[in-house]
């Protein structure tokens, strides 16, 4: 979709910083990726008395290089 917008040319200079991208587009482009899939994902709170964990479950022993 093809659109004109207004940027904050010091908010789009800090934001290519922290990013590889080359241009505003793509910056907005990722910006609006990051954003949604930050909203897609499940909070962990609503996830309360639907999931059960195992009496005794060491979590520690899943980590690598923990024996």
């Amino acid at each position: 979709m093809r659109t004109n917008i207004v940027l904050d040319d010091k908010l789009v200079r800090e934001a290519l910083k922290y990013t590889k991208v080359k241009t505003k587009r793509h910056l907005v482009d990722q910006a609006l990726r990051e954003f949604v899939e930050h909203h897609r994902r499940l909070d962990v709170r609503e996830l309360r008395g639907k999931v059960r964990i195992r009496r005794g479950y060491d979590y520690k022993k899943l980590r690598i290089g923990v024996g």
